[in-house]
């Protein structure tokens, strides 16, 4: 049975992209820990800050701290010229290769439909960073459309996603649109800042410095250590001794970051968390349309905004989610999370992990020679196994 992503069956549909932390991989880190639960699995940031925050436990603190360490300061620093080593590298050219496999579709449909979304909750800058590469290299001519207007400062408007830049002759005897890709960031980006009741939007100026200073870090180095050790447990992680200004001048600088919280999945800012809810809805609305399709990579539907609405946009019978799961386990883990949907497609390869690289190379590519021995889908895994009963 044929399951893979073709190209040439969704490049005239409402296309959608869903990217989580997966596809940046390798590059910048993501919000996976080694530490392991009682059980043997491994803590995921997002539950560990969960259960502390829950339980009112001080090492919440200093998780944070490592979070921004770790994730979002990284991300604040990127430049994409001083990317070495193969494997990160590698990262920045399959970004490259999704992006010109995509603008390749759009290039074959009708003159004014060349567009589609790319929504991510990332907050680095390689999307629109490796874009920035390609279209000063002028061989392939496209748009790619973050939602920011203006000249000496770019402001970030929702409105801004529904414009659309068309071509015309010199005497006006004919149109034609330039492929464009709505870059939607629906967990923030580094790149942006408040302003007032507004968000700006700054490539070259928007990093700001660590909010971390020297003595802090060296503080939280064995924390961090620990987080990343397999063989540690809870028991093991023992928080470092912060003094109360420590904690509160992290806080007080953590909480203008324009990101969102990965505990509640929400922005400490208003004006962020206003754009969040409309991102949110704009997602809603491209896959309540017609012959809409969602292709998520990378992303694990832990954000339970996007896990509920996505199924609850899944009434809409036109609508085709493809779900890509790095491993086995993940595949078995969103299986069960959609069982009864469908119209949802998770998919998984028989013999290697979907990482970037193989996404591009044998799941959404237009090599169409390579689709007929390399993906099972849910249906296919049901009819080999007993976990459970019933179709996805």
């Amino acid at each position: 049975m044929n399951d893979s992503i073709s190209p040439s069956d969704i490049y005239d549909k409402n296309l959608n992209f869903l990217f989580g932390a997966g596809a940046s991989s390798g590059l910048l880190p993501t919000l996976a820990l080694e530490m392991r639960t009682n059980a043997g699995k491994r803590w995921s940031l997002e539950d560990l800050a969960a259960h502390f925050e829950n339980n009112s436990d001080p090492r919440l603190t200093p998780l944070f701290m490592h979070y921004y360490s770790s994730c979002i300061h990284p991300a604040q620093t990127f430049e994409i010229e001083s990317v070495e080593g193969g494997e990160r590298q590698k990262v920045i050219g399959n970004y490259r290769s999704f992006l010109e496999t995509v603008l390749r579709i759009l290039f074959r449909r009708k003159a004014l439909e060349r567009r589609c979304n790319l929504f991510t909750t990332n907050y680095d800058g390689c999307i629109p960073l490796v874009a920035d590469e390609i279209i000063r290299e002028g061989n392939i001519d496209f748009v790619l459309n973050d939602g920011a207007r203006g000249f000496s400062r770019r402001y970030l408007q929702a409105r801004n996603f529904n414009t659309y830049l068309c071509q015309t002759g010199i005497f006006e005897r004919h149109q034609t649109s330039i492929p464009q890709i709505n870059l939607i960031h629906l967990h923030g980006s580094v790149y942006w800042k408040k302003e007032g009741s507004s968000i700006v939007v700054d490539y070259l100026n928007g990093k700001s410095g660590t909010i971390l200073n020297e003595s802090v870090v060296e503080k939280l180095a064995s924390f961090s250590e620990c987080l990343g050790d397999k063989d540690a447990t809870l028991t093991d992680l023992e928080a470092p001794e912060l003094t109360k200004d420590e904690v509160d001048d992290f806080w007080a600088l953590y909480k203008k970051l324009p990101i969102v919280n990965p505990t509640k999945w929400k922005f400490h800012e208003t004006v962020f968390e206003e754009h969040y809810y409309q991102m949110l809805r704009m997602l809603s609305y491209e896959l309540e349309k017609p012959n809409a399709v969602l292709v998520a990579f990378g992303f694990s539907f832990a954000d339970e905004h996007i896990l509920n609405l996505v199924k609850r946009s899944l009434s809409n019978p036109q609508l085709q989610v493809f779900i890509c799961c790095y491993d086995v386990d993940e595949w078995d883990s969103l299986a069960r999370q959609f069982r009864g949907y469908k119209n949802v497609r998770c998919i998984s390869l028989k013999e290697e992990n979907i990482d970037f690289s193989v996404f591009n190379e044998k799941v959404f590519t237009l090599d169409e020679s390579l689709e007929t021995n390399i993906i099972k889908s849910t249906s296919d895994f049901l009819e080999s196994t007993s976990t459970f009963e019933g179709g996805v």
